[in-house]
């Protein structure tokens, strides 16, 4: 069975989720929640909820989540790292009703102006405090920000860091400069990397297997098959691919590498950096 180390649910009723109402992003522009999930993941018996906004409500009402399904094992929410008091909130996170089901957490540094975001001492700090309280912190990354991530990672050597989506590189243009700055990062041992989101930055209409697999080929390379996990990125991947879209190309880039590699994609690593 399948370990889905990301994916996403969201209650527009609940709250707007500002970052689809362009319309391109029309097909994702409703609500998501844990039944439709489980409809279009069968084959998956545990999964990794990763929040979508940076504020402080949302966290508490994924671990709700995680707390009534049956497939939700984990969650990635959100605090403010910026915060003097980051330590207290992630221990207030930890301490309540569902609390045990947080695993990590993660900011859209993606959208922060400054690729040295991550190098400030206020962040570092909260990172740190992350870190100390068991939890992993995922990198939402552009390459542009992966010198950054680089030398922040080096930095805090004994927290977990995970790369969501291998950062994004710019399928539709070329590989550029991600492949030696992600090769750099894999360095640190401390970092895992989700194989996820690579549809969505790919061409959406005209992506194949083929055009994927070189960046499959680089992020295989620098993590080996145990710092790579499989992740859906569910329902942000509809943009380019249905659930089993995606899950079939995943399947035909790993089909070349042993059983145990496999498992390691599909489920072993997931369930090592999330504790499942």
């Amino acid at each position: 069975m399948i370990v889905d180390a990301h994916h996403h649910l969201w209650d527009l009723s609940a709250r707007d989720q500002d970052w689809i109402t362009d319309p391109p992003m029309g097909v994702i522009r409703r609500s998501f929640l844990e039944p439709d999930f489980v409809s279009v993941a069968g084959e998956v018996s545990a999964s990794v909820l990763v929040q979508t906004v940076c504020v402080p409500e949302e966290t508490p009402e994924l671990l709700a989540v995680a707390a009534s399904s049956d497939v939700v094992s984990a969650v990635v929410g959100w605090t403010d790292l910026t915060a003097a008091s980051v330590a207290d909130a992630v221990a207030e996170l930890q301490g309540g009703a569902d609390g045990s089901w947080l695993r990590g957490i993660r900011h859209q540094v993606q959208g922060e102006p400054d690729p040295e975001w991550l190098c400030r001492k206020d962040v570092r700090r909260g990172l740190a405090a992350v870190g100390a309280a068991g939890l992993v912190y995922e990198l939402l990354t552009l390459p542009v920000q992966l010198p950054a991530a680089r030398r922040t990672v080096a930095a805090l050597g004994n927290a977990p860091f995970v790369v969501d989506h291998c950062s994004k590189p710019a399928i539709r243009s070329g590989m550029g400069e991600w492949a030696e700055l992600i090769r750099s990062l894999a360095a640190h041992e401390n970092v895992t990397c989700k194989l996820s989101g690579l549809v969505t930055e790919a061409d959406w209409k005209s992506w194949d297997v083929a055009s994927l697999r070189p960046y499959f080929e680089v992020v295989l390379d620098a993590f080996g098959a145990d710092r790579l996990m499989f992740g859906s990125d569910w329902p942000v991947c509809l943009l380019a691919a249905t659930y089993d879209e995606w899950l079939s190309a995943a399947r035909e880039l790993v089909e070349e590498l042993s059983p145990d590699e496999q498992a390691a994609i599909f489920s072993g690593t997931a369930r090592r950096v999330y504790g499942l």
